[in-house]
């Protein structure tokens, strides 16, 4: 769920700067131009760690080169982590050309017990969420390619995920759903802001399971009372009956807002049900 920031959709292709929560004086065009794809579509998960690389590589050319996060530099052009070793990659391929052209990494209880953590742990106090962590699985550095970006793709990653939940008898997936500090090409924290109290009217968790930000948006800083929608994978995932665990975390690196996700497999609507799970 870490979208990490969001890429499944087309925001801009300008890098954004590092750090900045209120207006550029630079009004930059957020709708670039895309060309869209819908070659046959092949769903696997990683198995060795060439696969992986290929995951990370495309992880890479999203979050770096369109989306201007700043990554460490572990090995060119990859975007690694110590949290991917423990992962499960899960890759979308081309049909024709075999590249892979979207993934999901899924860190699972037990390898979460291993590196100590999930990575929504680095950005959020989880202790709520503790007697969950045997039935729940972690999402995160989801994105798909730019010419790729259209509902077969997100459906096969979904479809995959929830037959993966079932499979292994999880019942809980958490994540950070990320929205970019950008409205209207202009970069700001205003648009986040709105979002999350709009957000937090409807689509709010209960406060058992609440979860605090390490590094909180300064939402008290930021123009709250804008109309904005929510990025395109975020309203996927409250269709799918996900819920907000509370206000939104910076992330400098990446300049997003992060909002902290649950989607409990209980709480699929009954058409998704039937398609994901078939039940």
């Amino acid at each position: 769920m870490k979208e990490l920031p969001n890429p499944t959709f087309p925001i801009s292709q300008i890098a954004l700067p590092r750090g900045s929560l209120h207006q550029s004086p630079q009004n930059q065009d957020a709708a670039s131009s895309t060309k869209i794809s819908k070659s046959p579509i092949e769903v696997s998960w990683a198995q060795h760690q060439d696969e992986v690389r290929e995951a990370q590589r495309l992880r890479f050319q999203v979050f770096a080169n369109e989306m201007g996060a700043r990554l460490p530099n572990t090995l060119a052009e990859h975007d690694i982590d110590l949290f991917d070793d423990y992962c499960e990659h899960l890759l979308v391929r081309d049909g024709d050309t075999r590249a892979v052209i979207g993934t999901y990494r899924v860190l699972t209880p037990a390898q979460a017990k291993r590196v100590g953590g999930t990575y929504t742990d680095t950005e959020f106090d989880l202790t709520r969420l503790r007697f969950m962590r045997e039935r729940m699985v972690e999402l995160g550095r989801s994105c798909v390619h730019a010419d790729h970006r259209h509902g077969g793709v997100i459906l096969a990653l979904w479809g995959a995920l929830f037959e993966f939940m079932s499979r292994n008898q999880l019942d809980t997936m958490i994540g950070c759903a990320s929205i970019p500090m950008l409205h209207n090409g202009i970069v700001s924290g205003d648009a986040a802001a709105s979002m999350w109290k709009q957000l937090s009217k409807t689509n709010l968790a209960s406060i058992e399971f609440h979860a605090r930000p390490r590094l909180p948006l300064p939402i008290e800083e930021l123009d709250s009372d804008m109309l904005v929608e929510p990025p395109a994978l975020i309203k996927g995932y409250l269709r799918l009956g996900a819920k907000i665990l509370g206000a939104p975390a910076w992330d400098p690196d990446f300049n997003t807002a992060d909002l902290p996700m649950m989607m409990q497999v209980k709480d699929l609507p009954l058409r998704y049900r039937k398609h994901f799970v078939g039940a």
